[in-house]
């Protein structure tokens, strides 16, 4: 077995780390925003309900709530989470975006206190000045770390091999299994497909590097 036997096999995983990392991706900022607006809210219980969730999600393993989404909540209360791409995409998303959640905070609250006044002033409404003033500012200054953890879930796509998915991975391992005299040169091609999948996201980092540096009122 050659390089170019190696090559088309590999290829046959790409539209499942696509699939894993668009979803994974979108539903990982929705929850970010969401707990994140949590962590802001004056309700005590919403509060300790996002913190609770983003602690148990950040201070434990992703391949363990992998699994766990997988295997131990269908065995263990007899509750259905899906397919192996709706388990995937739950455990990704929902552990990346609690990672996200005090990237959301954290910007919002670093919005210069100035500009929330001058909003009150305007006599707009908490509502309008999140949307209209706060925000957009706060949005800005969020992008690089989005970028940041983007790349972040593209590795952490590999993972859904362990519970079946046919992405890159899965086949590289298929590959090695049956060849171990190709291992090295199985596991260079997956590095470089990942290498290449992540070459867009560098360049939207990069971009929302940029836009980041402007529109940001300072103090």
């Amino acid at each position: 077995m050659s390089i170019l036997d190696v090559f088309p096999v590999l290829l046959k995983g790409v539209s499942v780390t696509i699939q894993v990392l668009v979803l994974s991706a979108i539903f990982s900022y929705l929850i970010a925003f969401i707990a994140g607006f949590g962590r802001l809210s004056k309700n005590v219980l919403v509060r300790k309900f996002t913190g609770f969730y983003i602690e148990i999600f950040r201070g434990t393993s992703l391949i363990v709530q992998l699994f766990w989404f997988y295997y131990a909540i269908p065995m263990l209360f007899n509750v259905q989470v899906g397919s192996e791409l709706m388990a995937g995409v739950l455990a990704i998303s929902l552990n990346y975006g609690a990672y996200m959640s005090e990237i959301v905070r954290g910007s919002i609250i670093a919005v210069d206190k100035g500009q929330r006044e001058a909003a009150t002033a305007l006599n707009m409404t908490r509502f309008q000045q999140m949307r209209l003033v706060i925000l957009p500012q706060a949005v800005r200054m969020m992008l690089p770390e989005f970028g940041n953890y983007l790349i972040q879930i593209l590795k952490a796509t590999s993972l859904v091999s362990l519970i079946g998915m046919t992405d890159i991975l899965y086949h590289g391992n298929m590959l090695r299994s049956t060849n171990i005299a190709m291992a090295p040169t199985i596991y260079l091609l997956i590095l470089v497909f990942y290498f290449i999948l992540a070459l867009p996201l560098i360049f939207l980092t990069r971009k929302a590097e940029d836009i980041s540096k402007k529109g940001v009122a300072s103090s």
